[in-house]
C-alpha cells in the first residue's frame, strides 16, 4: 500500500518547485515508509511513498514506460495482474518489473480509459501521458482507496491519498463548506464527492478523471456502477456452492504477497467466513488478529477464539481498555477532516497489532452491505411493509402529528419508543431511511446550527446525498434500494475511510475480500429473498457457512464494534466534553447555538437524555478545528458551495 501526490500546471509548463512537492511526499510517509520517490518534468510533478508488498527489489514508483511517455504513481493492488500480464505481452508489451504498477501502464497505452474495465482491485492511480497533454486519475469501484484533488485558481491542480497531502502544498484555503457541516453531523462524514473544504474535492467510487492542459476542468465520469436486478433465483444449495467458489477464488487473489500475511477476526460473520476461507487455501496455519475489551458488553473475543481453535490459526489477542479514549487528537490529525465514527478507536487498535504480526491483513468490510446484515435493513423492511399499505398523502399528516405528539422514550423498552417509527413511516422510502441512519435527525441539526450557519446552507439538506444515489439505483426493491445507498454512502464514507487511515497510520495494508467487484456484482444479481429471511440477515452467507463456523457464531446477536460513549461523557470524560463542546473553540467558530450546546451537555450528562452521539460528533468536530484549522486560521472562513 502507499500514498500518491501530484502537481500539474493546466496552464502551461511552469517548474514543479521540487521541495513542494517532497513536502507533500511526505505529509503521507505513513502510507509508505519503505521507499519514496519524485518525478519531475516542465509542468508535472508526481511522488510515492512506497510500502512494498509485491515485487520488493523492482517495483519503485513513479512508474514509466519504455520511452517515459507515460509515468504512473499508484496506491493499490491489482488482484488480475498475473492474468493480464501475458495478454499485454502478447499484443507486444515488454515488462521490466514483476509488479502490478507496470501492467497498468501497459494496459493504459493498450486501451486507454477502458484499462479500468480489465482491472480487478482496490486502487487509487494517476497516469501522466505526455503525448496526450493528459494526467488521468482514477479510484476503484467501491471506494477502498482514497484520493482528494483540488484546482488552485493559479491553474495548478493537486491530488494526494490524502487531504494533508495538499494542505502541505500551501496553496489550497481551508475554506469550510457549509453543506459538508451539514452532511457530517447528518452522517458522520462529508460525502463523496464534497470535502470538508470548499476548493478540494474527492473522486468518488467507480469514477475516473481526465485532465487536459489547456482545457476546463471536467467533471468526474463513472466508469462502474452495480445494478441490482434481482434476476437470479437459484436454489439454495446451489447459490451457496456458487458462493463459496466465489469466496475462495477472492480470497485466494488477496493472498498473493511477498511479506507477512494474516487477517483480523473479531468474531462476527464475515470475518470468520474471510479466516475460514483462508485456512482452506493457505498450507500455512492463518495468522489472526483479534481485540479484547474488559467490558464483556463490548466484548467479542470469546467467538473469535472459537474460530481460531477450530483452524488452529496463530492467534493474537490485544486487551484494550475500556476507557481507551486518548486518541482523540490523534484521529482527528488522522483522517483531516470531521469524522465521527467512535468505532474508529478500537479499529486503530486493532491494526496497531496487526502491524507487530503482519504487513498485509485480510478484513470482513462490505459484507453487512452486500450480504445484507444490518439490523436496520430488517427493520426498514418491516417499516416498508406499513407504508406500503397506505399513501404518502394520508401517512405522511398522520403519522407525522403522531411523530410530533409522541414522547421521545429513549430510557423506555423498544416496543414503546414509538416516535421515530411514526416518523418514519410519515416519510418516503428514501427518506425514512436516510432519517433512521442520520447521527442527528434534522430538527436537532436545525437547533444546534447557528443563525449564521443556517443562512449559509440555504434550506441544503444532507438527505440530497441519498436522493441523488437514489435517482441512480435502477431498482424498487426496498431491499435493494437501501444496500445501494449503503454501497454508495456508508461504505464508502464512513467504513472505507476508517480502515484505510487506521491501518495506514500503521504502514499496514488491509485487503477486503467481500468487496470484490465480481462477487458484488452477482450478489446484487440475486433475489433480496436470499439475504433477509424472516427477521435472519445474511441469510445465504450463514447458509453456506454452516459447514465451516459453529452455529454460535453464524446465529448469536450482532455487537458491533462500538466503545461506551455514553458512560465515558458521565464518567471520565466528563470534564473533557465540557471544556470542549462549551468552550471558546466551537464558541469562536460561530457554527452553532450556544443553548442547544449547554442543553446537549447538562441532559447527558444529569441522566436525563443519551446524547453520546451528538457529543461524540461535537468533540471530532472541535477536534478538527483544533488540529487541522488552527495552524492555518484560528476562525474557520464559510463560503456557499456552488
Amino acid at each position: 500500500m502507499c500514498g500518491i501526490v501530484g502537481i500539474l500546471d493546466t496552464r502551461g509548463r511552469r517548474e514543479i518547485d521540487r521541495d513542494v512537492l517532497d513536502r507533500m511526499n511526505e505529509s503521507q510517509h505513513h502510507r509508505g515508509p519503505d521507499e519514496g520517490g519524485l518525478h519531475l518534468e516542465p509542468g508535472l510533478g508526481l511522488g510515492h511513498r512506497r510500502l512494498s508488498i509485491i515485487d520488493l527489489s523492482s517495483g519503485q514508483q513513479p512508474l514509466a514506460n519504455e520511452d517515459g511517455s507515460v509515468a504512473i504513481v499508484f496506491n493499490g493492488e491489482i488482484y488480475n495482474f498475473q492474468e493480464l500480464k501475458p495478454e499485454l505481452e502478447a499484443l507486444g508489451h515488454r515488462f521490466r518489473t514483476h509488479s502490478d504498477t507496470e501492467v497498468i501502464v501497459h494496459a493504459w497505452e493498450q486501451w486507454g480509459e477502458a484499462c479500468l474495465d480489465r482491472l480487478r482491485g482496490m486502487f487509487a492511480f494517476a497516469i501522466w501521458d505526455r503525448n496526450r497533454e493528459t494526467l488521468f486519475l482514477a479510484r476503484d469501484r467501491l471506494g477502498v482507496k482514497p484520493l482528494y484533488y483540488a484546482l488552485l485558481p493559479d491553474g495548478q491542480f493537486l491530488f494526494g491519498s490524502e487531504l494533508k497531502a495538499l494542505l502541505a502544498h500551501g496553496g489550497l484555503a481551508r475554506d469550510i463548506d457549509p453543506l459538508a457541516i451539514e452532511e457530517y453531523f447528518a452522517l458522520g462524514y462529508a460525502a463523496e464527492p464534497r470535502t470538508i473544504f470548499r476548493g478540494a474535492a474527492k473522486l468518488s467510487p467507480g469514477h475516473c478523471l481526465a485532465v487536459r492542459r489547456g482545457l476546463p476542468l471536467p467533471a468526474q465520469r463513472a466508469y462502474w456502477d452495480v445494478r441490482f436486478t434481482l434476476d437470479r433465483k437459484p436454489g439454495l444449495a446451489d447459490a451457496c456452492a456458487e458462493l463459496e467458489q466465489r469466496l475462495e477464488e477472492s480470497i485466494r487473489l488477496r493472498m498473493i504477497s511477498e511479506v507477512p500475511l494474516g487477517a483480523f477476526l473479531s468474531g462476527g460473520v464475515d470475518s470468520s467466513a474471510v479466516v475460514a476461507m483462508m485456512a482452506r487455501t493457505s498450507r500455512d496455519p492463518v495468522r489472526t488478529c483479534s481485540i479484547a475489551f474488559d467490558d464483556p458488553a463490548y466484548d467479542e473475543s470469546r467467538y473469535a477464539q472459537q474460530v481460531a481453535e477450530r483452524y488452529r490459526t496463530r492467534h493474537h489477542v490485544d486487551r484494550v481498555e475500556s476507557d481507551d479514549f486518548d486518541l482523540i487528537d490523534t484521529l482527528a490529525r488522522l483522517y483531516d477532516e470531521p469524522y465521527a465514527d467512535s468505532s474508529a478507536i478500537p479499529t486503530y487498535r486493532v491494526c496497531q497489532l496487526a502491524r507487530g504480526h503482519v504487513t498485509v491483513a485480510l478484513s470482513g468490510d462490505g459484507g453487512d452491505e452486500s450480504f445484507a446484515g444490518y439490523r436496520r435493513y430488517r427493520l426498514h423492511l418491516m417499516e416498508e411493509r406499513l407504508r406500503a399499505s397506505m399513501p404518502l398523502s394520508l401517512r405522511r399528516p398522520l403519522f407525522g402529528l403522531l411523530g410530533r405528539a409522541y414522547p421521545k422514550l429513549d430510557w423506555a423498552p423498544r416496543v414503546l419508543r414509538g416516535k421515530t417509527t411514526f416518523q418514519a413511516l410519515g416519510r418516503d422510502s428514501v427518506e425514512a431511511y436516510f432519517h433512521s441512519v442520520s447521527l442527528m435527525r434534522g430538527d436537532m441539526r436545525r437547533r444546534l446550527f447557528s443563525g449564521r450557519l443556517r443562512a449559509e446552507l440555504g434550506g441544503y439538506n444532507a438527505l440530497e446525498v441519498f436522493r441523488r444515489h437514489a435517482a441512480n439505483a435502477g431498482t424498487e426493491d426496498p431491499l435493494a434500494l437501501i444496500q445501494y445507498l449503503d454501497l454508495k454512502t456508508y461504505l464508502v464514507g464512513d467504513i472505507n475511510t476508517k480502515v484505510d487511515r487506521a491501518s495506514m497510520a500503521h504502514s499496514l495494508e488491509v485487503r477486503e475480500p467481500l468487496m470484490d467487484h465480481p462477487l458484488v456484482e452477482w450478489l446484487a444479481s440475486l433475489s433480496s429473498s436470499l439475504k433477509v429471511r424472516g427477521q435472519e440477515g445474511k441469510w445465504l452467507l450463514k447458509k453456506a457457512m454452516e459447514p465451516h463456523l459453529p452455529r454460535e457464531v453464524l446465529y448469536r446477536t450482532k455487537m458491533g464494534f462500538a466503545v461506551p460513549l455514553a458512560r465515558w461523557f458521565r464518567g471520565p470524560l466528563a470534564a473533557r466534553v465540557r471544556e470542549s463542546v462549551l468552550g471558546e473553540r466551537l464558541a469562536a467558530s460561530g457554527l452553532f447555538d450556544a443553548g442547544t450546546l449547554r442543553h446537549l451537555v447538562q441532559a447527558h450528562q444529569s441522566g436525563r437524555a443519551d446524547y453520546s452521539t451528538p457529543l461524540w460528533t461535537l468533540l471530532m468536530f472541535e477536534a478538527f478545528l483544533r488540529n487541522v484549522m488552527d495552524g492555518e486560521a484560528a476562525v474557520p472562513v464559510l463560503r456557499a458551495a456552488g
